[in-house]
């Protein structure tokens, strides 16, 4: 996630900060001292560094449950709302998503009832109103927001944990898209409840409306995508006129070469017409201020970037896009030469031609979006 800093790994994933979650603690800490001084500064610091160390937690029972149905977790970055950690795939499965889903809030109940026990915590709603107080206790003020990030992450709509188990028993009967356009639905209206809500009270939920709004669109198109794209071969979808570049070619020839088309990746190819790598539009004006018009294109293009056979599914395309989080994927003949580009923008294309079509209606190979 960009404006991210990487502070460590915990068993194999990357755990990040963002730059936001940092100013968010120096304004915590700012604020505190204001309202009470350096005792108030320091219990609320050492308060919120608590919570997201449960918010951390919480993301790593999502991250534990999907590895045991073999999902990569390559990271997890801590942002002032939250954690969102980065799945190279959702289950698809009801009963997968299902235990995915809700293995984040069961640790938060765990370390609610550990609290209880070791600490005689009381997670009644009075503490958690009183989490910026000095005199309740620490132990007080975690159990309360524990059942508190429990029930506010089953709210059942996306991206919320509830909106997946939703889906989850939702696809049961009415396949995942359906079932995801549902989920989706409700996660929108909530966004704008939260919304409303926060113009009255907590500024805060405004952020949380336009963070839970985007989410459970982006949830609902990426799902709409995979199920477009599961009966079309790529070899219809691929982009297949495109300008090329070799890797000994100067920055400036590959700015010529963009002005003179509309192309956002340039697929780097060496003799044999075999891709090297990728050059992006703002990797070439990147380039230009950093190490100027005369470096190579092979000194800032983007390496080891996926290919797949002309015979494959763009379904098979789209995953690697999601899980190499690579700009494109290249499409390639028996001998290994390059015959076209799938990227995200070709995908995007290609849904907004499969939702304009009437129902019932088919255009080359692919249609509207089944409810699978």
């Amino acid at each position: 996630m960009p404006w991210s800093v990487n502070i460590g790994s915990i068993a194999g994933t990357a755990v990040r900060i963002h730059v936001t979650f940092v100013l968010f603690l120096v304004w915590i800490f700012a604020a505190s001292w204001a309202q009470g001084g350096a005792e108030a500064a320091w219990s609320g610091l050492v308060f919120m560094v608590a919570l997201f160390a449960c918010v951390l937690a919480h993301e790593f029972g999502h991250i534990l449950a999907a590895r045991v149905f073999g999902v990569a977790t390559p990271d997890v970055t801590l942002l002032p709302i939250g954690g969102v950690a980065r799945l190279e795939r959702i289950p698809e499965e009801p009963g997968e998503e299902f235990l995915v889903a809700i293995a984040g809030p069961m640790v938060n109940v765990v370390i609610a009832a550990a609290l209880m026990v070791l600490f005689g915590a009381d997670p009644s709603i009075g503490n958690l109103a009183a989490v910026e107080s000095t005199t309740t206790s620490l132990a007080d003020k975690l159990a309360a927001v524990n059942i508190f990030l429990v029930l506010f992450n089953m709210i059942p709509a996306f991206p919320m944990d509830g909106g997946r188990v939703l889906r989850a028993l939702l696809s049961i009967k009415l396949g995942h898209v359906r079932a995801t356009e549902i989920a989706a639905a409700i996660g929108q209206a909530a966004a704008f409840a939260f919304g409303f809500i926060g113009l009255f009270t907590n500024p805060m939920l405004i952020f949380i409306a336009i963070f839970v709004y985007l989410a459970a669109t982006s949830e609902a198109q990426l799902v709409a995508i995979r199920a477009m794209s599961r009966d079309v071969p790529v070899s219809a979808a691929m982009i297949t006129e495109f300008a090329t570049l070799t890797p000994d070619e100067p920055i400036e020839a590959a700015i010529e070469t963009l002005l003179r088309t509309s192309q956002q990746e340039f697929p780097v190819v060496d003799e044999a017409r075999r891709l090297a790598g990728v050059l992006s539009r703002a990797d070439m004006i990147r380039a230009l201020k950093e190490v100027g018009p005369q470096a190579p294109v092979a000194t800032v293009m983007t390496t080891e970037i996926p290919v797949m056979s002309h015979r494959g599914r763009l379904e098979q395309a789209f995953a690697i896009l999601q899980e190499k989080q690579k700009p494109a994927v290249g499409i390639v003949d028996p001998t290994g030469r390059l015959v076209g580009l799938v990227t995200s923008e070709t995908v995007g294309e290609m849904l907004m031609v499969s939702e304009a079509l009437p129902k019932g209606t088919r255009f080359g190979p692919w249609g509207p979006a089944a409810g699978v």
